[in-house]
């Protein structure tokens, strides 16, 4: 394995992993979970803030689900490895639908599961779409895209809604637009970092084909870009290569009508804010905020994102949360 075994989850697999793991109640194994998100992924912190007390615990279950499976698809730096770890993630989720949960992520789930009686199928989802992330790293397609996000976003805004107590059909389209929306943008604002770290490209090949943008050129560029970063790293006024100059028009051109495509996404989300539990509500709006943000960010540095990665930074996050909050006690 590489570099990236310094993810927690994957330190633990000798204590929690497919050879061995330690046997926790209830109480032990929720009190993990606690820890493992609080430790290592303090984005979800501060989002448990805006969240109703009564559904934290449960929330911070399902993260923990998604972290783990996360972590198992990206950090091991080995696709065969991964698709190993996945399967057995898929096995202990199974034993956790048997009501016999092994691993104590599954073990504090259970209890969720049951209590807000939420169906398999959207975690199933997930771990579907993380393995599909060790066998394809290029699309074709629009639809190849979006069909993507149906597994590997959709899954956690049901999710959500499950915990809310929101189960019907139409919310759950709703916020399938909000988490498809919220995906693309990611894509589109780390279309660099995906090549570098984990040679993917979400940019579908038939958008960039129309505006002259040839994805393998562009990847090359990429990485002989970074290379030559590399190779003069005290030199910080360097210019980029050569060849990401001749990707400028093309590359902005299909960010661009990318990005077009994704408001209206977002728009038809936000139908859904009516419709949902008052105290659930701000943490949804939250999240189309942040998204909304990356987007007018990509779109003031003109959609170029290969030179400089568009991100919401703390003032601008503390921004939202204050609006967030106005709008709660405003009503």
């Amino acid at each position: 394995m590489s570099a990236r075994m310094s993810s927690i989850v994957l330190q633990q697999l000798e204590t929690y992993g497919p050879d061995r793991c330690e046997a926790l109640d209830y109480d032990a194994a929720s009190a993990y979970v606690g820890r493992l998100v609080r430790e290592q992924y303090e984005n979800f912190t501060v989002v448990s803030w805006f969240l109703p007390k009564h559904l934290r615990r449960d929330f911070g279950h399902v993260y923990a689900f998604c972290r783990w499976a996360d972590d198992l698809g990206d950090e091991t730096g080995d696709r065969r490895k991964s698709l190993e770890l996945l399967e057995w993630w898929r096995g202990e989720l199974s034993l956790c639908y048997e009501g016999k949960p092994r691993h104590p992520v599954f073990v504090a789930l259970r209890r969720t599961i049951d209590e807000h009686d939420i169906p398999r199928k959207p975690f199933d989802d997930l771990i579907d779409a993380f393995v599909q992330d060790q066998r394809v790293n290029r699309y074709d397609t629009w639809e190849q895209v979006l069909d993507y996000c149906t597994r590997s976003a959709d899954p956690v805004g049901r999710l959500v809604l499950y915990l809310a107590g929101h189960r019907d059909e139409p919310r759950q389209r709703l916020s399938d637009a909000t988490c498809t929306a919220l995906q693309l943008a990611n894509f589109w604002q780390d279309v660099r970092r995906d090549v570098l770290e984990r040679d993917r490209v979400y940019l579908p090949r038939d958008v960039a084909g129309r505006h002259g943008l040839d994805i393998d050129v562009m990847v090359k560029a990429i990485r002989q870009d970074e290379a030559a970063k590399q190779a003069t790293a005290k030199c910080r006024a360097c210019p980029p290569a050569a060849s990401m100059h001749a990707l400028g028009d093309p590359f902005r051109a299909t960010v661009k009508e990318l990005t077009q495509r994704t408001w209206p996404l977002f728009e038809r989300g936000r139908e859904l804010w009516p419709q949902l539990a008052k105290d659930i509500r701000l943490d949804v709006k939250l999240f189309t905020w942040g998204g909304e943000a990356v987007l007018k960010m990509i779109e003031r540095q003109d959609y170029d994102t290969l030179s400089h990665r568009p991100s919401v930074g703390g003032l601008r996050k503390a921004g939202l949360m204050l609006r967030g909050l106005a709008g709660k006690w405003i009503g």
